[in-house]
C-alpha cells in the first residue's frame, strides 16, 4: 500500500517498466526496458528521474544484465555497472544502489540473478517504507508550527521515489492529519516537473495544489500564509549542505527573508558522508537547447547562448530541518549529521 495512485516503476522478473516523465500529463505512456543500456538511456533522457527512483531503477538494470551472464565470474557485469553510473553524475542514491547490488555481486561469488533480483526488489520496498516513516516524522515538524500552507519544488512524490514521496510524502502525510490547507508547486523550469508532475500527482490525489511561476515564490511567502518549503535531495554532504534541482537555493534564501521554515526530504541513502560540503558535489550541467526551447519549440534567439546547471547547493546554515527514515535533524551540521551514521 502506497497511499498513491501512481506506479512509475513496475519490475515484472525480465523488463522493467518505466512511465515516460517525458510527456506527463499530456499522456500517460510506458518505456520497456529489458537490459542495463536500456535503463542507462532511460536515466539519462529523464524518462525517468529523482534520486531515489534512479537508484530503483539502476539496480534492477544490474538484474537485467545479470540474466543473460548467470552463472559468470562477477567480472562480466563491470561494463554494465560502468554504464549504469555514468547516466547521471549528481544524484548519489544511482551510485549507492549500485554499490549495493555489487557487494551482493562479490559476496555470491558468481553472478546470480534471482539473488541479485531479490537485492533489487529490497531496495525497492525499503524505499517505499522510508518514505511512509519520512512522511509521518515530517508531518510532526509541521503539526508543531501548525496549520498553514507550503510550498514545494520539482517533483519528489511517487514518481521520484519508490512510492509515497520524500517532500511530497511529508505533504501528503500532513494533509491527511489536516495540517495543510493547500500547495504551491513552483513550475520548475526547464523541465517543468512541478507544472507537469508535481501538480498532476497531487491532483490524482485530490490534495489542493496551485501552480506557481519559480519567480512568484518570494510574493507567495509574503502573502499567502506559507509556513514551510519543502524540498528533496539529490545529494546531502556530511556538514548537511543540500543539492537538489536548480532554484532550491533561491528559496532557502528567500524562506529564510521571510521567515518560512525551509525542510528538506530525503532517506539515508542521499547521504554522501565522504563529501565534507557542498562545495565538493559535481554539478550537472544540460544540454543548452533544454532551456532555449520548450515541447520542441525554440523560445530564444538562435545567437543566445544558455547556462543550463540542473542542480544548486543549499549550504546547511538555511536550513531548518532534514527529515530521513533514521531521523530528523535539526539545523544540520556536522555534529548532527554525524548522529545519522
Amino acid at each position: 500500500m502506497t497511499d498513491s495512485s501512481v506506479t512509475p516503476i513496475s519490475w515484472n522478473h525480465h523488463e522493467l517498466v518505466l512511465l515516460d516523465q517525458r510527456i506527463l500529463p499530456a499522456q500517460e505512456s510506458y518505456v520497456t526496458c529489458r537490459d542495463a543500456g536500456e535503463v542507462a538511456d532511460a536515466i539519462r533522457a529523464m524518462v525517468v528521474r529523482g534520486a531515489p527512483a534512479i537508484g530503483i531503477s539502476a539496480a534492477y538494470g544490474v538484474v537485467l544484465a545479470a540474466r543473460k551472464q548467470q552463472g559468470e565470474d562477477p567480472k562480466v557485469l563491470e561494463a554494465d555497472f560502468k554504464v549504469l553510473a555514468e547516466s547521471r553524475p549528481t544524484a548519489v542514491n544511482l551510485f549507492w544502489a549500485l554499490d549495493r547490488m555489487k557487494r551482493c555481486l562479490l559476496e555470491l561469488g558468481q553472478v546470480d540473478a534471482e539473488a541479485l533480483e531479490r537485492e533489487a526488489v529490497a531496495i525497492h520496498e525499503e524505499d517505499l517504507q522510508a518514505n511512509l516513516h519520512m512522511g509521518e516524522l515530517g508531518a510532526d515538524l509541521i503539526e508543531k508550527s501548525g496549520r498553514g500552507n507550503v510550498l514545494t519544488h520539482c517533483n519528489t512524490g511517487s514518481l521520484a521515489t519508490g512510492g509515497y514521496g520524500t517532500a511530497l510524502g511529508v505533504i501528503r502525510s500532513a494533509y491527511k492529519r489536516g495540517l495543510v490547507e493547500k500547495v504551491f508547486a513552483d513550475e520548475t523550469r526547464p523541465w517543468l516537473q512541478g507544472a507537469r508532475l508535481t501538480a498532476w500527482e497531487l491532483c490524482q490525489d485530490d490534495i489542493p495544489v496551485h501552480l506557481i511561476a519559480d519567480s512568484a515564490a518570494a510574493h507567495v511567502m509574503k502573502t499567502c500564509g506559507a509556513t514551510w518549503v519543502i524540498v528533496g535531495a539529490d545529494r546531502i554532504t556530511a556538514n548537511g549542505d543540500v543539492a537538489n534541482k536548480i532554484g532550491t537555493y533561491s528559496l532557502a534564501v528567500l524562506a529564510r527573508q521571510h521567515g518560512v521554515k525551509f525542510m528538506v526530504a530525503a532517506p539515508s541513502s542521499t547521504i554522501d558522508f565522504s563529501l565534507t560540503s557542498g562545495d565538493l558535489i559535481p554539478i550537472e550541467e544540460r544540454d543548452e537547447d533544454e532551456l532555449k526551447s520548450l515541447q520542441g519549440i525554440n523560445i530564444a534567439p538562435t545567437g543566445a547562448r544558455a547556462f543550463n546547471p540542473v542542480f544548486d547547493v543549499t549550504p546547511a546554515h538555511l536550513i531548518d530541518a532534514i527529515v530521513t527514515e533514521r531521523g530528523v535533524v535539526l539545523s544540520p551540521d556536522l555534529d548532527s549529521m554525524a548522529a545519522l551514521k
